[in-house]
């Protein structure tokens, strides 16, 4: 088995700005992620005008719409995004929480694309994802068998290569929620890859994860808890980050192959206790 991908999640978590963006970029890095992900929305698009105007206190200004625009990267953003991921050799992709903002990111020949949880029934989004045959991770937090059916035959549909995510959407989620023994019951129904996306406090779930088969990891990453932003609570800091992975990868060599080998280390032992 190849090594679990695991992707930063850097989310809303930049609060629009790139300096700090790019400080996330690097942290993912340095603490070796396969990839750091956004989110990617046409605000106008996904949102009603009704809800836009309506009052939310937030840096930007005192409107709900003035907080989602706040949070949205610029093409150019995107592009200075796309460089310097480029330059840290590092991986980066998007879900799309509406078409627009799906075909915007076409440009950049990303190589992955992203089912959010909460699109999982957007039966338009996944039909414009799932023609792109990009390798795809799909979320599953929040739905029904019969929902997650629909999803895997319209990537089926499109010939379209992909990877179930178990997912449970609490934020934060107890350890007694994560219901792993789910990663196997996926597998086994879509005879596909599955992996984790967690919102965990801690590493508890996501190291039982690894240790089920989970083939992907994802997390949500932060500079400082304590900034704004909806996600900021839910996610892991820096040091953490490079902690949770060394731990990740430490997992994965306790499991070893399953052979009935004896170590040279342990037959050192063995002639030592039985002569």
């Amino acid at each position: 088995m190849g090594k679990v991908f695991i992707s930063a999640e850097i989310g809303i978590n930049h609060n629009g700005d790139l300096n700090i963006a790019r400080q996330m970029i690097d942290a993912a890095s340095e603490a070796g992620c396969d990839a750091v992900k956004f989110q990617k929305r046409c605000v106008e698009k996904v949102y009603t005008k009704e809800f836009l105007d309506s009052p939310r206190e937030s840096p930007w200004g005192t409107t709900q719409r003035e907080q989602k625009m706040g949070l949205e990267f610029t093409e150019s953003d995107y592009r200075e995004i796309d460089t310097y991921c480029r330059s840290k050799n590092i991986a980066w992709f998007a879900s799309s929480w509406d078409v627009d903002s799906q075909k915007f990111l076409r440009q950049f020949n990303l190589k992955y694309n992203k089912v959010a949880s909460a699109m999982l029934t957007n039966i338009g989004l996944l039909e414009t994802i799932a023609e792109e045959k990009r390798y795809t991770f799909i979320a599953t937090g929040m739905s029904s068998w019969d929902e997650i059916d629909a999803a895997v035959a319209i990537f089926r549909k499109h010939g379209c290569p992909f990877e179930l995510m178990h997912c449970v959407s609490v934020y934060p989620m107890p350890p007694e929620l994560a219901n792993l023994r789910m990663i196997g019951e996926l597998s086994a129904r879509y005879n596909c890859k599955v992996g984790f996306s967690s919102h965990e406090i801690g590493n508890v779930a996501t190291l039982g994860a690894v240790a089920l088969g989970a083939t992907s990891l994802e997390r949500h990453i932060t500079l400082d808890r304590t900034m704004y932003g909806s996600d900021q609570k839910v996610s892991i800091e820096t040091a953490e980050l490079i902690a949770f992975v060394r731990e990740i990868r430490e997992m994965e060599a306790a499991l070893g192959d399953g052979d009935r080998n004896l170590s040279d280390a342990e037959l050192a032992v063995r002639k030592k206790l039985r002569g």
